[in-house]
């Protein structure tokens, strides 16, 4: 009797149990909670991102390295006393993976014009982090639901090889299908003007590599077929992003305190250089020193870069006789006139004809270096609301005369004022080209050598120790004077 009991207890409770869990996935799934995400919704949060880092990194470095800023207090940057600056490398992977997410969405679904998007986003993400680190995770990359926990760091150049074919395909697929790209902060969903970008940021990265390749034919078959590879013909072409009035979208330097504000100033560099021409953008990029302010000799005066604190801080009699950067970056980058200068930018149509412009002088190319260069002045002063004059050009710092080593650096010289502000563009451009000359900054603690990396995060050492080791051991010591595949 006492067995029949147990059976039946134990029947009992099989069936209360039953009735707990029958509908247990039901009740504890979140309708709330979506698993997947439509691309329209992550696009904009990737780009802004991603964008907003890369602003951020170059006022703090970027601006600083290639001497367009300086600072005078809390010097470190400018002495390059740098630490692991991560915030580009994190930014990327973060982003990622919803990266990936709207990629194979749009494989999935047969949707080209999502895939093109995404292998676009993907090349100029990557081209980020190993344009600042080097080698870096690549192929391995993002792949941590599958298993891979440990991603291998792959090489500059098999990177680059993935980027430009990326871009490519992007060129190849996009508009082949019928959906709409929604969501889109650059372009509104311009289908036309991401074609031209993807082709536009192959010149970029074709140029990139030149010295490790042979990339004349790669460019000729780009710039000699528009109709199948466009490129930006204007500013109205270029990536972008204008930001609002008002907050969320505002320019993420709008936000910063105004004592961090104040550490920036204008560099002595980019300020002689400037005004050795007459050049209009100064006012745009920099303001009058507050001691002149008002007065009837403004004054615009930048400070060297890498004084020590102390002199810093006294140079030209002190901070009242430092020019800050323009207001148009600050106090009024929500003002019309501010929104109209202080922008998220991916890639102009003035770094376009630069590039061009040097592929042209080098032979890379077919057609007139000197339009290419005057076409990227006309749109770097367009950019900002202007129009040179005629006599600016026929100044023999400006004039394209000269050697082809002279003619370079008038390239060069004119290709990094337009950078200014425009991301970690002007650095790795100067890395490549030399151009402009600079001096390593005055009391640099770094043996006068200007920085030409990044040092990997610290936490790669503990989380993919064996995997950074060996892409340390490849490209040379994890410092800052390591050069990465293309500057060798």
């Amino acid at each position: 009797m006492k067995k029949w009991k147990n059976i039946g207890l134990l029947a009992a409770l099989t069936l209360v149990f039953a009735a707990c869990t029958k509908d247990f996935e039901d009740i504890n799934t979140n309708p709330n909670a979506p698993t997947t995400v439509t691309p329209g919704l992550l696009l904009p949060q990737i780009q802004r991102d991603v964008m907003g880092t890369v602003m951020g990194e170059a006022w703090g470095i970027g601006n600083i390295v290639v001497q367009q800023t300086a600072k005078n207090q809390f010097v470190n940057e400018d002495r390059y006393l740098w630490g692991e600056i991560n915030d580009i490398w994190n930014s990327v992977y973060d982003n990622m993976r919803d990266v990936e997410n709207i990629r194979s969405a749009a494989v999935a679904n047969g949707d080209k014009n999502w895939e093109a998007v995404a292998l676009i986003m993907r090349a100029w993400m990557f081209s980020l982090a190993t344009d600042a680190y080097g080698d870096i995770p690549y192929s391995q990359a993002i792949q941590g639901k599958d298993g891979v926990y440990y991603p291998a760091y792959d090489t500059q150049e098999s990177i680059y090889n993935g980027i430009l074919a990326d871009l490519k395909t992007a060129n190849d697929i996009i508009g082949t299908t019928g959906e709409s790209v929604s969501g889109d902060i650059i372009y509104g969903g311009n289908l036309d003007n991401w074609k031209k970008l993807a082709n536009s940021l192959r010149i970029r990265s074709l140029m990139r590599i030149s010295k490790k390749r042979d990339v004349s034919a790669d460019l000729k078959a780009i710039v000699d077929n528009p109709s199948q590879n466009p490129v930006f013909t204007g500013n109205s072409d270029h990536a972008v992003y204008t930001y609002k009035s008002s907050s969320p979208d505002q320019f993420p330097l709008y936000s910063a305190r105004s004592g961090s504000f104040n550490e920036f100033r204008a560099s002595k560099t980019m300020v002689d250089y400037l005004g050795a021409t007459s050049d209009p953008r100064v006012d745009v990029f920099f303001r009058a020193t507050p001691a002149s302010i008002g007065t009837d000799t403004a004054i615009i005066r930048g400070i060297p870069n890498g004084l020590d604190d102390i002199t810093a801080q006294t140079y030209a009699g002190g901070q009242q006789n430092h020019s800050q950067v323009s207001t148009l970056f600050y106090e009024q980058a929500i003002s019309p006139q501010g929104i109209d200068v202080a922008k998220g930018v991916i890639m102009t149509y003035a770094e376009l004809q630069f590039d061009l412009a040097e592929a042209a002088q080098k032979g890379l190319i077919n057609g007139s270096a000197e339009t290419y260069y005057l076409n990227g002045i006309n749109a770097s002063y367009a950019f900002y609301g202007l129009t040179p004059a005629a006599a600016f050009f026929t100044q023999p710092a400006i004039a394209f005369t000269g050697t082809e080593a002279q003619k370079l650096e008038k390239i060069g010289n004119q290709k990094w004022v337009s950078l200014f502000f425009q991301g970690m563009e002007a650095w790795y451009d100067w890395r490549r080209t030399g151009y402009p000359v600079l001096l390593p900054s005055v009391d640099n603690q770094n043996d006068d050598r200007i920085p030409v990396r990044f040092i990997y995060p610290i936490i790669e050492q503990a989380l993919n120790a064996e995997n950074r080791a060996a892409a340390v051991n490849r490209q040379g010591a994890d410092d800052i004077n390591t050069k990465m595949w293309y500057l060798k």
